[in-house]
């Protein structure tokens, strides 16, 4: 399993959320590219970076943090937020994503979506399952779906995406442990797609919980920045998942 850590950024700084709200936001005074290399130095490989500004005004914003980033170290990216056009997809890959996230856009254009798989294939492209109460919610999380998390996931799986990152709203930036009952209902009968989870990480014991439960990756915020958790552990962790 992949230990993804996670960078949000609004207006160019790190910040994390609860719950998704943007008035819970709390910075950090730590820049972006720093905290990136020092994932490096510890061998993981894996950054998610959400842009935040985008995922709220329905555009990509930060880009000069994912080239920074891009640039100065070798992390696998993967990037979110506000990716609703073509045009915003052909940016973040130019500007040095390995995959993108798409949260949104596979809410409201699922034929946009299903011709971007065609196009990029689906190593490249993630569906951000981001759900509240098993329904999903769009927008940067402002908008509710009628939408059930299971039937958008089956959705696209039957198409040929592989990756999902699943985020249960309730847990996001709470660090009350995550949703392995969601986790381990998505994995049931869904033998090809290759699950993140994010929200509520707290521990390592709970990283090697979802690690038991065949996860693909777990996605570590806020338990990282409030300093339940450090860059030299998850690096160890690491190694004895990949070992």
């Amino acid at each position: 399993m992949d230990l993804i850590v996670a960078i949000d950024i609004i207006d160019g700084q790190l910040v994390r959320l609860s719950q998704g709200a943007y008035e819970t936001r709390e910075a950090y005074g730590l820049d972006p590219v720093e905290v990136a290399k020092g994932v490096e130095g510890v061998g993981l490989t894996r950054l998610h970076l959400v842009d935040l500004d985008g995922a709220k005004e329905g555009a990509v914003k930060n880009l000069k943090v994912l080239e920074a980033i891009a640039s100065q170290t070798t992390l696998t990216v993967d990037v979110g937020g506000g990716i609703r056009t073509s045009a915003d997809l052909d940016s973040v890959f130019s500007a040095g994503a390995a995959m993108a996230n798409l949260g949104s856009v596979a809410v409201k254009a699922p034929d946009l979506v299903f011709s971007w798989l065609e196009q990029y294939t689906a190593d490249r492209l993630i569906l951000a399952a981001d759900s509240r109460d098993g329904m999903v919610k769009s927008g940067g999380w402002l908008k509710e779906s009628a939408l059930s998390v299971e039937d958008l996931i089956d959705a696209y799986l039957e198409r040929g995406l592989v990756h999902v990152t699943a985020t249960d709203i309730s847990r996001d930036g709470m660090l009350n442990g995550p949703s392995f009952a969601l986790y381990r209902s998505l994995m049931e009968g869904r033998r090809a797609m290759r699950l993140v989870a994010s929200g509520g990480v707290s521990s390592l014991d709970d990283l090697r919980r979802l690690a038991a439960q065949g996860l693909s990756g777990a996605i570590i915020g806020k338990a990282l920045y409030a300093g339940h958790l450090s860059l030299s552990a998850l690096g160890a962790l690491q190694e004895q998942l990949y070992g």
